[in-house]
Formats: C-alpha cells, sequence, structure tokens
C-alpha cells in the first residue's frame, strides 16, 4: 500500500473526562483507502517513532487511532502535540 500521511492533534477519546484513551483523528480522505470505518490493526510512524497499533471507528463518520502511553513516549508528544503520521500498512 502506498503510505498514508497527514498531521493531526492528539487528543482525548472522551474529551469531557480529560483522561483516558488518547486518540488521533483520521481525515475523512484517507478513510475509503484504509478499508472504511472499520477497526483495524495498522502499523506506520508518528513523530518520527514506529508504532503498531489500532484504529477505529469514532462516531460521527470518524476513524481514530490509538496512542499507546509507550507510542507517546517514545515520540516525545503528549495530549494536545500536533504530530506527523504516517500510516504505511493496514492488517
Amino acid at each position: 500500500m502506498q503510505p498514508i500521511r497527514f498531521g493531526a492533534r492528539v487528543r482525548y477519546w472522551n474529551p469531557e473526562r480529560g483522561s483516558g484513551l488518547a486518540v488521533v483523528d483520521i481525515p475523512a480522505e484517507h478513510v475509503a483507502a484504509l478499508g472504511g470505518l472499520k477497526q483495524r490493526r495498522v502499523g506506520g510512524s508518528i513523530g518520527g517513532g514506529e508504532f503498531a497499533s489500532n484504529m477505529m471507528p469514532a462516531g460521527g463518520g470518524r476513524l481514530a487511532l490509538s496512542l499507546s502511553k509507550a507510542m507517546m513516549a517514545a515520540a516525545g508528544i503528549k495530549v494536545g502535540s500536533e504530530v506527523d503520521v504516517e500510516i504505511t500498512s493496514v492488517g
């Protein structure tokens, strides 16, 4: 597959809680190329660090990429950070 690249802001899954799962929203123009609004395993890089994670429907026609604490630490990012994301594999 051709790599999919985009910039995004790291946010909480439930922003009103101010804690919990961190995600980045995948831009709508890439959803079809990633297989639609389905949960899937993906790999690539975020902030220059390699990752393997999951993307999942986030409601309202959105798809989100889950970010673990380890992924965020390796990339030196936190909730609120603007990051460059590259998805290179979909499983």
